[in-house]
């Protein structure tokens, strides 16, 4: 391909107003491993921390009873006349006690990322997020949408009202995405209910924006829909979960300034694919590879090494392998006319000699 890959603008009426050169970064390479330890590392930056209470299991005057009673030496309520006096305190083993090697909040939460690795794990989600087979492996309907990135114009910047954002996102059919997000939205299993998180869902598409004129306040009680910056780009956003392939949407300026945004990263360049060609298949069963893997013609004399061959099946390269082979053939072939006239007095062959002999004719 000569000309630079180009994206269509999509105008609010659902028709193409123009197109843009694809910025460089959705060329990036997609490694799964960066992007999964960047997202599992930024996931533990973004923990609370948390440590039981300090005097926790060692709130009661429990004294030992020592030794010569009988029963063990932990600490003992003192009192009596209910079932608490007598049992045994402090202990991680008793009920009441305190836990084992108690939580502090001085625990080592954060974990250091190096930046351009960070970088690196952006540019593979975004290169990601512009393949439809991956964004429809994540889950994502985009089945209607006209394109993957999908770019639409930048007058959904200024949209202030959420009703106008649902019509605009309706009419270049990424509406169906937010459909599937509303229908999976059930009551969370377990304690999670009472701690301000009752309710699971899937995560709809991302919209990524230049400047905001309105576009976040329009968006933010749509289900399942997340804005973002072009300047500020999160992995946790673009992958969530540490899965590449989120559903992307775009403004024209947006897109347009992406390139910029990378440029002015002081230190770091695009990473660059191994390979041009994702076919291998293809390259290796080309005429160009084949004919100097299988020559043909006059090369073979020129090559006889080229193609790898079985030397317990083809006698020729067991005699180059092996030239004393020769001399055992030609004294089994004697060998066995001598039997078939009826003499015998041939030397027996070395015991070396019998099991060549038998991995030949096994052959």
């Amino acid at each position: 391909m000569a000309a630079r890959p180009t994206v269509t603008v999509w105008s609010a009426t659902g028709e193409s107003s123009g197109s843009l050169p694809l910025p460089a970064v959705f060329t990036a390479p997609i490694r799964l491993d960066v992007v999964q330890q960047v997202h599992k590392s930024m996931n533990k930056n973004r923990r609370q921390p948390y440590a039981v209470a300090e005097n926790a299991g060692h709130q009661t005057s429990a004294e030992s009873w020592g030794t010569g009673r009988a029963v063990a030496r932990i600490p003992r309520v003192g009192g009596g006349g209910t079932s608490r006096s007598g049992q045994g305190a402090f202990g991680n083993m008793c009920r009441g006690g305190r836990m084992f090697a108690p939580t502090k909040t001085w625990r080592k939460w954060h974990v250091k990322i190096n930046q351009n690795q960070k970088r690196f794990a952006v540019a593979s989600a975004l290169a990601a997020s512009a393949l439809p087979s991956l964004v429809l492996a994540r889950g994502h309907r985009i089945e209607q949408i006209q394109e993957v990135p999908l770019v639409i114009s930048s007058s959904i910047e200024s949209t202030i009202k959420t009703k106008a954002a649902v019509e605009l996102l309706k009419t270049v059919n990424a509406y169906a995405d937010i459909t599937k997000v509303s229908n999976s939205r059930k009551v969370r299993a377990g304690k999670g209910k009472m701690r301000n998180r009752r309710y699971r869902q899937r995560r709809g598409p991302l919209v990524v924006y230049a400047k905001d004129e309105g576009i976040v306040r329009a968006l933010k009680n749509v289900p399942g829909v997340e804005t973002c910056p072009v300047d500020a780009l999160n992995l946790l956003q673009l992958a969530p979960g540490g899965h590449v392939g989120r559903f992307v949407i775009w403004t024209e300026s947006a897109i347009a300034a992406l390139d910029a945004v990378y440029e002015n990263k002081s230190g770091f360049s695009l990473p660059l694919s191994k390979i041009t060609t994702a076919d291998v298949t293809g390259l290796i069963n080309s005429d160009e590879i084949q004919s100097v893997l299988r020559p043909v013609g006059p090369a073979v004399q020129k090559r006889p090494f080229t193609q790898k061959k079985n030397p317990l099946r083809n006698k020729a390269i067991l005699f180059r392998l092996n030239p004393y082979a020769k001399t055992l053939r030609r004294q089994e072939l004697l060998r066995q006319q001598r039997k078939a006239h009826g003499s015998v007095k041939t030397s027996a062959p070395s015991v070396a000699g019998d099991k060549f002999l038998e991995i030949l004719h096994s052959a």
